[in-house]
């Protein structure tokens, strides 16, 4: 029988990392070759391309690096050959990695980004088993057309939805609405389906777009400060439903005054905002004065969708439809 193939495209990360005695910390220093070593069994299920793509803590990831590696997994999704592709990640900012490449690649062939919470200097280091259910999910025909899909711990979530939820937990990624699937036995289990998926086609992104989280009693000065930097976009993390205290709705006026585009989102876990409330600072409010309502995103994913659309050049109707 002819097995499936996969590309793995190894970026660093804790899944790659052993403690140097020298620093006392744990450091990048395992190859994508190294690290598969210690996948037991993983020949059987499939062939498997290496692409060590760099060693690095995912903290140090810019933009330039995410591009080239979205270069790189489309070529390979084009390839007959290849059944699907890995990224491997460091699970600081695994989930806005993904979610920049879920909505920047738009293909059938699913795309996996994995990671590890512990290094393989310690017990239970859990990059293996993740790299293996990684596979498992790669080769499976029912994770075609689902975007990218986040795995670890054998579970399996969509990188729109996923979120890091605990600092050292196994099963610290997880999504609002639950898990897409999981790993049973070495195949894919889905327990729901996608209802739409989002695709930005740009190759272009704006990075003055900054993020604030709002508290009480708060005021203009982060808000005017970024203005003045040359902020194109602001996302801020509002209160509840999206509300702001008194002072940084005035500096919400002036961001807009000055064309500045402004996304409300909840600084809260889960829950969409709304324009619910009518009072200064309010929902409705903000809406009134043609600030964009965020709709469920959080703030570092809805940071990265603003960046991609004001890259591509999208009005601001568009991106209000977008969010």
């Amino acid at each position: 029988m002819i097995k499936p193939k996969v590309c793995i495209i190894f970026t660093g990360g804790t899944i790659s990392m052993t403690v140097d005695e020298t620093v006392g910390a744990a450091i990048p220093t395992l190859s994508g070759e190294k690290i598969l070593a210690m996948v037991s069994n993983i020949d059987k299920l499939a062939d498997i391309e290496v692409i060590n793509f760099s060693e690095i803590p995912s903290p140090h990831i810019t933009f330039d690096m995410l591009f080239n590696v979205k270069k790189l997994i489309i070529q390979k999704l084009d390839q007959d050959d290849i059944s699907g592709v890995i990224v491997t990640h460091g699970t600081d900012t695994l989930e806005e990695s993904a979610y920049f490449l879920d909505l920047t690649i738009n293909h059938y062939k699913p795309v996996i980004v994995v990671g590890a919470m512990r290094n393989s200097s310690e017990l239970g280091y859990d990059g293996s088993s993740n790299l293996a259910a990684a596979v498992c999910t790669a080769i499976s025909k029912k994770a075609q057309n689902k975007g990218v899909l986040v795995v670890l711990n054998n579970v399996v979530n969509l990188a729109s939805e996923v979120v890091k939820t605990n600092t050292l937990s196994l099963d610290t990624f997880q999504s609002p609405y639950g898990p897409l699937g999981i790993i049973d036995t070495n195949d894919l289990i889905l327990y729901r389906n996608i209802a739409y998926r989002e695709f930005i086609d740009t190759d272009k992104i704006e990075r003055n777009v900054v993020l604030i989280k709002t508290v009480v009693d708060m005021d203009d000065s982060l808000i005017r400060a970024s203005v003045e930097l040359g902020a194109k976009g602001i996302i801020l993390e509002a209160m509840g439903r999206g509300n702001l205290p008194l002072k940084v709705f005035e500096g919400v006026k002036y961001a807009l005054s000055k064309g500045v585009l402004v996304v409300i989102v909840s600084r809260c876990n889960s829950g969409r905002v709304f324009e619910s409330y009518g009072y200064g600072g309010g929902g409705k409010e903000l809406s009134n004065l043609g600030a964009i309502m965020g709709g469920e995103a959080r703030g570092p994913k809805a940071r990265i969708k603003l960046m991609l659309a004001l890259g591509k050049g999208m009005t601001k109707q568009q991106i209000k439809q977008l969010f």
